[in-house]
């Protein structure tokens, strides 16, 4: 449907947290369509309803080659955190910066399809990473509230 502008870092609104979608309509199916071309028109893996400007809980994760198929997620929620992962990661609403993270090595997240049906994903690594830093949006929190430390990054 279109590239929309990702909202960036001290935009009041991505420090509000997202309302969940109680009907899977037009209105929603464009919202989704409107995070995928705008996440594919950046160079990020994933994308949040509240960094495009809209209060619903819709995230999409597309990993890219990291051997997972894209990820539409509706009223998405962790169940379960295992383990311990630190590493870099950045934000398409903070370009040109990042910040070492600490974040589970595995989660389980359930949430719904753009059908409504009910989905599980088991993710760990970099996929475990994504699911938490798009949540996290969901509930206006940022990954600079939960850096040790956040570094500006050299372009090329």
């Amino acid at each position: 449907m279109a590239v929309r502008e990702i909202l960036k870092f001290g935009d009041k609104l991505l420090r509000k947290v997202s309302r969940k979608v109680k009907n899977i309509d037009e209105e929603t199916l464009g919202i989704v369509q409107d995070l995928k071309d705008t996440l594919y028109a950046s160079s990020g893996v994933g994308l949040s309803a509240p960094q495009i400007g809209i209060l619903k809980r819709i995230i999409f994760i597309d990993l890219g080659k990291e051997n997972t198929d894209p990820v539409v997620l509706i009223n998405p929620k962790i169940v379960k955190k295992m383990g311990r992962n630190e590493g870099p990661e950045g934000c398409l609403s903070y370009n040109g910066h990042e910040g070492i993270v600490v974040r589970p090595k595995k989660v389980i997240v359930v949430g719904e399809d753009i059908n409504g049906n009910e989905v599980r994903y088991n993710a760990e690594g970099l996929f475990a990473r994504a699911f938490c830093h798009e949540i996290d949006h969901l509930d206006g929190v940022l990954y600079t509230d939960k850096a040790k430390k956040v570094y500006k990054v050299d372009e090329f």
